[in-house]
């Protein structure tokens, strides 16, 4: 939260923020070809907490755990899986910050199909 800051209107959305922190991809199209790939340039104190954040939020809630485990079964990478599951926590808490409203992790993780891991975990 220290490297957001506390001014609430700095980013102007999720996205915003998510391209802040590192957790977005960087996507580039022309013609043919198409490039999905890591941000270089981010925040990277922000970035570091955000994989201990991650880390420890697999451990203990089984929906961001269920949601990693989906993320591997589709052929991520361990840190790309990571990343992802940082890039929606990033936007749950960009969301609870706008909104004034405690995290809930049944409202968080029930969309997509992490919801179904999440329920049978």
């Amino acid at each position: 939260l220290a490297e957001i800051g506390d001014d609430r209107t700095r980013f102007a959305d999720a996205r915003a923020l998510k391209a802040y922190s590192g957790s977005a991809p960087v996507t580039r199209a022309s013609g043919k070809k198409r490039y999905v790939g890591r941000r270089y340039i981010k925040n990277n104190r922000l970035i570091a907490a955000g994989f201990l954040w991650v880390l420890s939020a697999m451990r203990v809630s089984p929906g961001a755990n269920a949601h990693y485990k989906h993320r591997r079964e589709r052929g991520d990478w361990h840190a790309g899986a990571q990343r992802h599951l940082f890039n929606r926590m990033i936007g749950q808490l960009y969301h609870c910050l706008q909104s004034r409203q405690l995290f809930d992790e049944q409202h968080a993780f029930t969309s997509g199909p992490s919801a179904a891991l999440a329920t049978a975990a």
